[in-house]
């Protein structure tokens, strides 16, 4: 027994040291694989594709915010460019004021020479040394009077010191505000780009397909807008019917009717509006195909605004800058009142404008990427009207 003993063999502990890391790091993998196909299974899904018809109102909403933006923009720089005027003006009259006090100093350091000279010598040895007694009190008056324009030129220096002083305080101002405005111009600029970028990434992403149906809803779009503007081109046209019907009965018992202008159911209007009208219109008409571009007052573009304030520029009338300042201009008009060379605002914030030109229709700068075109009023959402003049 002991003998057979002998010959078992002891089983090795060292294998089975050399073997747990691997089994442990084994282990280790299966139980982090295991954790993060449970923490995949149990993390928020991906959000899914937006539609079509989101992606255009998004769309739609950007460029109606890069609209706003636009307007901001026009705003700060009509601010910017009438405060570096005022800069200017201010800086010049600093310049003009600088340049007084120096010939008010060199006038005292004139007066201080000659009463320098003349205190060298005193009133005895003057006396003496005079041709004649009257030479004398000639000289003597002459230094009285010398003295008398002397301290009017310190008082006149003093004043001019006053002047430029007040003058270089407002030029600080002038120039501050200037920097203010300039920064405002600068972020109103930023905030446009990133709308329009934003609008562009959207589009972008697209493919073929969701590009041609997101054309689809935009002809349908554009198809109800047309109707309406059918429509209202009906009712403009009733409403010539009823004038011009009015007018003939009533010529046989005046001698002729009165000029009642053209357009929807307002009424009679004088003839003046309907000459003034007719050139914003010819002049409007003359800038379809060129491109929109925000900021831009033309000739070569326009932004919405900038072809409003253009056009009735023509006819002899000076718009604000901006749609927020237009749409207060003149006096306000019903939809169904328009008439040609009116103002049609659009959406809440009053962010876009386009010039009426009869049955339903509009000339206006529409947006980034499209040119000066006629369209149908109801495209977008209307806000009111004015009548600039």
């Amino acid at each position: 027994m002991p003998a057979l003993a002998s010959h078992r063999k002891t089983r090795s502990r060292t294998g089975v040291r050399a073997n747990t890391p691997a089994v442990g790091f084994t282990t280790a993998a299966l139980a982090s694989v295991t954790l993060l196909s449970t923490q995949s299974a149990t993390a928020a899904p991906a959000e899914p594709k937006p539609s079509i018809e989101e992606v255009q109102k998004k769309v739609d909403d950007l460029y109606r915010q890069a609209g706003t933006a636009t307007q901001q923009y026009n705003k700060a720089k009509e601010a910017t460019d009438t405060q570096r005027k005022s800069v200017d003006r201010v800086l010049d009259d600093v310049a003009k004021s600088a340049d007084r006090v120096n010939e008010a100093r060199r006038a005292l350091g004139t007066y201080a020479a000659a009463q320098y000279r003349a205190g060298a010598v005193g009133p005895t040895a003057a006396l003496m040394f005079a041709d004649s007694p009257e030479s004398y009190f000639e000289q003597t008056q002459l230094m009285d009077r010398l003295t008398d324009r002397q301290q009017d030129a310190v008082e006149d220096f003093q004043k001019e010191q006053r002047s430029a002083a007040k003058q270089r305080v407002e030029a600080t101002k002038s120039l501050e505000s200037l920097t203010e405005s300039q920064e405002s111009l600068k972020a109103g600029k930023q905030k446009v780009q990133n709308k329009l970028a934003a609008a562009r990434s959207l589009l972008s992403d697209l493919t073929a397909e969701e590009k041609a149906r997101l054309a689809a809803l935009e002809r349908k779009k554009e198809e109800e807008a047309r109707r309406k503007a059918e429509a209202k081109a009906k009712e403009e046209a009733a409403e010539r019917k009823r004038q011009e019907e009015a007018r003939q009965e009533e010529a046989p018992a005046t001698g002729g009717g009165t000029d009642t202008g053209s357009g929807g159911g307002s009424g009679a209007t004088d003839g003046t509006y309907a000459a003034k009208a007719e050139k914003v219109l010819a002049f409007a008409r003359a800038q379809i195909g060129k491109p929109y571009v925000w900021g831009a007052t033309g000739p070569s573009s326009y932004d919405c605004s900038g072809l409003t304030g253009a056009a009735w520029k023509e006819a002899g009338v000076q718009l604000p800058r901006t749609t927020w300042d237009q749409v207060k201009v003149g006096k306000r008009v019903a939809t169904a009142d328009l008439l040609p060379g009116d103002l049609v605002f659009f959406y809440d914030d009053i962010s876009h404008v386009g010039i009426y030109k009869g049955d339903g229709k509009m000339i206006h700068a529409p947006k980034p990427g499209a040119n000066v075109r006629e369209e149908s009023i109801y495209y977008m959402p209307i806000y009111g009207s004015v009548r600039p003049a």
